[in-house]
């Protein structure tokens, strides 16, 4: 890992659980959707919150 302030890793580590919270509830809502289209757009959102999730954890390495 490079050099990081403790505030930027907290910073991190708040946008990475924003992100996975995001994902879990928008998984969620997908499941409970019975529209297609709004099941679509829910499962959509869930794996955009997971990639940048995942993008922002690179910052950890």
């Amino acid at each position: 890992m490079s050099d990081i302030s403790e505030l930027d890793l907290q910073n991190l580590r708040h946008l990475i659980g924003g992100h996975e919270t995001a994902h879990c509830k928008l998984a969620a809502y997908a499941e409970g959707a019975e529209d297609a289209q709004v099941r679509q757009f829910f499962q959509k959102s869930a794996q955009s919150a997971e990639q940048t999730k995942q993008q922002l954890m690179q910052f950890l390495q």
